[in-house]
């Protein structure tokens, strides 16, 4: 499911509704990559560069993504990710309770869809303003 699945295009305010992320999937490969977007942010782990990319690339890419996908995979759902499904969701019920003049759309801070693409496709459709929560 992507951003625009919940984006009606009516108005130039646009609210993004943003949630943390999830991997792709329950898989090894989708969560390496997940953690990896995830942990290589310094406002998640502050440690210098120098020091921290070692740990992440040389230990932590390489042992947790087995175990975590394990996790994942007790709590996916035919939705998909537990977090991905209930914020779509939510963006779906916001905007039924904001009505007309308000374009609901969503994204993950870590995964997809990725901000980026949710504020491209949200000023694509002509959107001027912006509240994000």
């Amino acid at each position: 499911m992507d951003a625009a699945a919940n984006t009606h295009r009516d108005g130039d305010l646009a609210v993004l509704l943003v949630n943390l992320g999830s991997p792709d999937a329950p898989t090894a490969p989708a969560v390496r990559a997940y953690l990896d977007e995830f942990l290589s942010d310094p406002l998640v782990v502050d440690w210098p560069r120098w020091i921290w990319k070692p740990i992440l690339n040389g230990i932590i890419l390489r042992t947790r993504p087995p175990r975590t996908a394990q996790a994942y995979q007790r709590v996916w759902t035919a939705q998909g990710s537990p977090l991905v499904a209930l914020t779509a969701e939510q963006a779906c019920q916001l905007s039924g309770r904001l009505g007309a003049g308000f374009d609901v759309s969503w994204a993950m801070r870590y995964g997809k869809p990725g901000i980026a693409s949710a504020l491209a496709e949200l000023r694509d459709a002509g959107h001027r303003r912006l509240l994000v929560l």
